[in-house]
This record gives C-alpha cells, structure tokens and sequence, in this order.
C-alpha cells in the first residue's frame, strides 16, 4: 500500500514538472499575468483612472459664527474638531477684550499662538521655572505659551483688543484649560489660608466661581502699568513681532510672513503666518509635508483649492470671519477673488516651516518624464517659469 503511494506521488510531482516546463515554451499571455519571473503586460487598461464618487470634503467653517463665550470684560468664540471634524490638530479662536478687560491667568493642556489684530496689550506669562515675563503687544504681533505656561492678557489703552488665537490640539476647549478663579473658588477660605499664607478673611469676597474676561480699569497706553514691561530675551520671550520684519515672499502678487522657530524660538509647535493676496493674486498650488495648516480670513475674498486625501477635491470661498483648514500633505491653492487686496491669519502644526510646490515639480522634473506624465509630445510640453509662490494676477494667463 504504501509502495502504490509512493509511485502516485512521483508520476504526479513528474506531471507537474513536464507542464511547467513546456509552459515557459509559452508566452504568458498580455493580461497583466503575472506569476514569479512569468510576467506580461496587460491587453486591457484604462486612459486614465476614474475619479471617485462621493460628496467633497467639508475643510471651512465660520468661525466668527461659532457660539460666544462672553462675561464683563469681554468675548471668545472657538472652533474645535466639534464643528469642524477634519480639524484634528489645530483648533483656533477669536478673543476680544474691551478697554480694561483682562482674561484671568490661566494655562492649556496644549500651546497656544495668537495674532493681535487691533488694539494693545499686555501680556504676563509664568513659565515652568518660575521665570515671569511681562510684555507689551501691537498690532501685528505674536504671543506663543508652551503648553503649561500660566498666562493672562489685559488690554492696553483706550481701544479694545482683539487677536486671532490657535492651539496645537484640535479638541481644545474647555477640557483643556484651567483657570486661576475656577481653581480657588473650588478651595474653603482656611485651606487657601494655610496653602498661600495669609488670613482666611482675604478670601472671603472672591469670585464663587469662573470669572475668564473680567472688566476692570483703563490702563493706559503709555502708563505706569504699561511701562512696567519686563521682556525676556530673544530666545525666550513669548512675544514676537512678526509684521515689523521683512516678508519671507514679496512679489507683485502679494507677501508671506512666516515666524517659525527659526525666527521666533520659543514658538516650537506652531509656525505662524500672514499671507496678503493683491486682486487676482494666487499663493500657487503647494503642500506642508509634515504640518497641517489653519488660517482665517481677516479680510477680502479667497478661493481655497484642496487636493485632499482619496483623491477628494474641494473648492470654498471664503470671506472674512471664516478659517479654513488644510490636512498635512494635501494639496492646495488660495486665491484672492475679490476687487480688493485680502489678508488671511493662521498657523502651521510644525515649529518648522516647509512647503513643496507644484512650480518645483514642473520646472525640475526632466522634460521627458513630464511629457509621459502629461500625455504630451515632449515637444509640446512649455517651458515653466521658475517657482514664484504668489502668482500676480497678470501671470495668471
């Protein structure tokens, strides 16, 4: 019985073995076939490959529609992951605070960067080594807290203040943030005599609960408060003056100012910028290989183009009042299309600013490769200009 066996295996592994050999006698067939060194390519292709189907990506939102936060001395309204589910690591909000308004210090369980838009004031940061600064703003500046740094903000002058905020975390809000009222309202008067030293009568009138914006007194711009001012050096200061420095782009179509952590050290988590569009203009097509961006939209009006993952396109107007969000590596062109010059706001996740264009590809790449890219005759394919990152309206064609 098992002699019998054995004469079955060995005529049927000798079968295989012939049929295998006069296969590769045999060219495999040109229908992408494709087994070990026996491959072929395919008779039966597609031009080009089908877009998907599907509703486009929803990456905008109002943020100046958002619910407002508002107590004595002034507002916020924020848009979280919440409200805009594709904003998974940079959330951002609007603070504004009136004439003597003061946001209580408090601290993030993430960083936070801002942008003062208008108005003065002053800022007074504790880090984690008991180093306090305290330092003026203007418009045009930066403020950067890492995460944990207790902080407060209290309006300079006669104006209101208001600044364009971001945070490294696309879930920040409430969960994240801990406020110095909040925190000892929860306390008896006798522990927080024991904890802090002093009679137990010298809490019995504070705040029961959360006090956030509180109005208080003008201080004035040029006063004994202001000039009270205690900035840090350089490499550790919380404030940066972001508009007072030359652009890293200028061109006829507009300018970009970027403050990384090249320009603005401490800011290790958020790279900001402020692009201006003239009429027309284009920031031209591009991605961040290793951020996600959000930006808002101080004024004019702007087309986004975002080449999204899927291979999802989605195209949004934008007008002032609204923040676009734009994942890492996608795709993206912003374009003025309004009559007057506009100005967006924002941040990229990244202490590091990088950005590959469409230019760059286009201008570097060998002609033949681009010609087979493009289905051209190589002779067909023009000649690029070189990469200028904001288009003028007049190159546009």
């Amino acid at each position: 019985m098992l002699n019998a066996s054995r004469r079955l295996f060995i005529r049927a592994f000798a079968f295989g073995a012939t049929t295998v050999a006069a296969g590769r006698a045999i060219a495999a067939p040109s229908d992408g076939h494709a087994a070990g060194y026996d491959v072929a390519p395919a008779s039966d292709f597609l031009p080009t490959i089908p877009r998907k189907p599907g509703d486009p990506v929803v990456f905008t939102a109002s943020l100046d529609k958002a619910p407002i936060k508002a107590t004595s001395g002034g507002w916020a309204r924020e848009i979280t992951t919440r409200g805009l589910p594709i904003a998974t690591d940079i959330a951002g909000a609007h603070l504004f605070l009136n004439p003597g308004g003061a946001r209580e210090m408090h601290w993030h369980d993430s960083a936070e960067w801002a942008y003062i838009v208008d108005g003065h004031c002053q800022v007074t940061v504790l880090d984690s080594e008991g180093v306090t600064e305290v330092v003026n703003l203007a418009p045009g500046d930066l403020w950067y807290f890492p995460q944990g740094h207790s902080h407060a903000i209290q309006t300079l002058g006669s104006k209101p203040c208001h600044a364009i905020l971001a945070f490294d975390d696309g879930l920040y809000s409430e969960h994240g943030t801990f406020g110095i009222s909040d925190w000892m309202s929860r306390y008896d008067a006798a522990s927080l005599s024991q904890a802090l030293g002093v009679s137990a009568n010298a809490f019995t009138a504070i705040p029961k609960a959360e006090t956030y914006i509180m109005q208080g007194g003008v201080l004035a711009l040029d006063g004994p408060h202001a000039r009270m001012a205690r900035p840090l050096a350089r490499e550790r200061s919380h404030r940066y003056a972001l508009m007072a420095h030359k652009p890293k782009v200028a061109t006829a179509g507009g300018e970009l100012y970027i403050a990384s952590e090249k320009e603005f050290p401490l800011s290790t988590t958020l790279t900001g910028m402020v692009l201006r569009l003239k009429a027309g203009a284009m920031h031209e097509p591009h991605w961040h290989p290793d951020a996600n961006e959000w930006h808002y939209v101080l004024k004019g009006r702007t087309r986004v183009t975002l080449f999204g993952t899927d291979k999802r396109v989605a195209t949004a107007e934008l007008s002032p009042g609204e923040c676009a969000y734009i994942p890492r590596n996608c795709g993206h062109s912003i374009k003025n299309i309004g009559s007057e010059d506009a100005e967006m706001v924002g941040v990229l996740d990244s202490g590091t600013y990088r950005e590959n264009t469409l230019t760059d590809w286009v201008t570097k790449a060998p002609r033949h490769l681009l010609a087979n890219n493009l289905g051209l005759p190589e002779a067909a394919v023009p000649s690029f200009p070189r990469p200028r990152t904001i288009v003028p309206a007049s190159a546009q064609g």
